[in-house]
């Protein structure tokens, strides 16, 4: 029970939950394919990683580019010569009531969080069957149970991605694993993406009241990881206990 020698890759991974993950698995041995769109701030991570003694490498990824998930991929075999799990964290949260019509932000949440990781599953597929072994790891969220005022959108990008890995998983077969994690408030900057002043002074003031740090999540997917071959850990709440 160790991810100790395993070759992750992560999207999202310049700032929180995807940071958190990469750091926490790097302590724990993991060998590291990181992608974002930050391209600085992934530069900074893979050095505070290296300084500390583990293994990481980098690439510009925008998940809503067929591309740059093959492209991730590809880097993990050309440096590792495999992959064995892909956290699929990269995710956007521009909330706002729907009569604000802020349509290209539902556009932005539909391309980023619902594509997003179906461009993931594109790209590594077809090398997890090769090598008859892999492992999903996506980040979903609570709102994926649960739809409030100003999340329509957002929570009905976090249901499909729910949907479609319950499929991914039924059609995994036994050698393939598939894990969602649906964190509730984590102090993140998700609070900052909304465009709408009121939204925005709301569900950051409730994330400064209760929410958790993110290497709780990364905590939570690092168990996944580290189970046994024959260990398939379908789904993980993570939410502060003072949550409703």
């Amino acid at each position: 029970m160790s991810v100790e020698g395993k070759v992750v890759a992560i999207t999202g991974a310049s700032s929180g939950i995807g940071e958190a993950t990469a750091l926490l698995l790097a302590e724990r041995g993991a060998l590291l394919v990181l992608g974002a769109r930050r391209t600085e701030r992934l530069a900074d991570l893979v050095a505070r990683i290296e300084g500390a003694g583990g293994t990481a490498v980098s690439t510009r990824t925008d998940v809503t580019r067929r591309d740059d998930l093959h492209a991730l991929v590809g880097l993990a075999r050309e440096r590792f010569g495999r992959l064995d799990v892909l956290v699929g964290n990269a995710g956007v949260g521009p909330i706002s009531p729907l009569d604000d019509l802020r349509v290209d932000e539902w556009d932005e949440m539909v391309d980023v969080n619902v594509k997003g990781v179906l461009h993931g599953i594109a790209a590594a597929l077809p090398v997890f069957r090769e090598q008859r072994s892999g492992h999903f790891v996506t980040t979903a969220s609570t709102a994926a149970f649960t739809v409030v005022p100003a999340m329509a959108v957002y929570a009905g990008t976090k249901v499909a991605v729910r949907a479609i890995c319950e499929g991914l998983r039924q059609e995994a077969g036994p050698d393939l694993r598939v894990t969602t994690v649906f964190p509730g408030f984590v102090h993140t900057g998700f609070a900052e993406a909304s465009s709408n002043t009121v939204v925005r002074e709301r569900i950051a003031g409730l994330r400064d009241e209760i929410a958790i740090p993110p290497d709780a999540i990364a905590r939570a997917i690092a168990f996944a990881i580290e189970q046994p071959a024959d260990v398939d850990v379908n789904e993980i709440v993570v939410r502060p206990a003072a949550q409703a």
